[in-house]
């Protein structure tokens, strides 16, 4: 269900002529895997963003003092779920254009060109996760729990104050839980979200439907997506022994490597070599604070031939060893 397009029937047509130029220029130049990132580039306020989480939560009348405010495209690395109890303003997906107003919820995944208006802000909450977060301490088969999450583009919905409200109790635990100093902080934070997804699913995502399934290329990025997922989660489980390959990926829908390489750099800005390493690393991450399987076993698991050759990766790309990420994650 759309939102209030009609409202701005005659400005959409301009609007997103302007963001496809905006999506040319911005190409690889803004592109934030942290919100902290995004808001020091966006010159933003960072005081409640907390640096060492990759989880954050906060009302956005706090980051934007003056209004109207209008972002530059952007792609980002993480989850946003933003809740609008009460604002005004609109967001673009992809050349697609909604209007946010009280009582809206509508979330956005990795991969996207976006931007967001906002021309009133009262309350006005958002949270950003990443993957790895998701996995760790939400739930170790997110996207088989909640497959809306892997959709392209899912329209926002408008709640009646009563189911709104349902929310809004859930996001004030997560962030009373965000401000504290519990050592199980992340643990309490991820059994709050799985609820508040619980509840998303509940309402109006059990059989979502993109607002792109007709269209072919993105079509084939969400199927990569849950190729890709699944293959990772039978790895993580010993069901298969190898990794797949870019060609892999494309004959499991009958398509030239080139094509599919080129549709999802475009449609992602990351590269099918880039995916495949950010699956990776979260699932050894997850595999690493969860499990007690030895270092020497994740490695297999996860098709490389040495445990010294996934030690080298994995420090590669989190600046330590598998060893001491276990051991600053599992401390508490």
């Amino acid at each position: 269900m759309a939102l209030g397009n009609s409202l701005y029937a005659g400005t959409v047509i301009v609007k997103q002529t302007f963001f496809t130029l905006e999506m040319k220029e911005v190409e690889q130049k803004l592109i934030y895997n942290t919100l902290r990132e995004q808001y020091i580039s966006l010159d933003l306020p960072t005081d409640s963003i907390d640096a060492q989480s990759e989880f954050t939560i906060h009302n956005l009348k706090d980051i934007h003092n003056q209004l109207p405010y209008r972002s530059p495209v952007y792609r980002t690395n993480f989850f946003s779920f933003v809740f609008v109890k009460e604002g005004a303003g609109q967001y673009t997906t992809d050349e697609q254009v909604f209007v946010t107003v009280p009582g809206t919820i509508y979330f956005t995944n990795p991969g996207h060109f976006k931007s967001f208006e906002w021309r009133m802000l009262e309350e006005v909450y958002l949270i950003t996760l990443s993957e790895a977060f998701l996995k760790e301490n939400v739930h170790a088969d997110i996207f088989e729990e909640f497959p809306f999450l892997l959709a392209e583009t899912v329209s926002p919905r408008v709640l009646p104050p009563d189911q709104f409200a349902e929310f809004e109790t859930l996001y004030q635990l997560i962030l009373k839980e965000y401000t504290g100093n519990s050592s199980y902080k992340n643990k309490m934070i991820g059994n709050l979200f799985v609820v508040l997804l619980l509840k998303i699913k509940d309402y109006f995502w059990n059989d979502y439907n993109p607002i792109y399934e007709g269209n072919r290329s993105s079509y084939i990025v969400k199927t990569f997506k849950q190729t890709l997922e699944k293959h990772f989660r039978d790895l993580s489980k010993g069901l298969v022994d190898k990794p797949l390959r870019v060609q892999d990926y494309a004959d499991a829908q009958n398509l030239h490597p080139n094509y599919l390489s080129n549709v999802i750099k475009t449609k992602t800005g990351k590269s099918i070599s880039t995916w495949i390493t950010e699956k990776t690393i979260t699932e050894a991450k997850s595999l690493l604070q969860n499990s007690s399987v030895s270092v020497k076993e994740i490695a297999f698991l996860l098709g490389f031939s040495e445990s010294t050759h996934f030690s080298n990766y994995f420090k590669k790309y989190t600046q330590l060893s598998p060893v001491a990420y276990r051991k600053q994650h599992t401390s508490t």
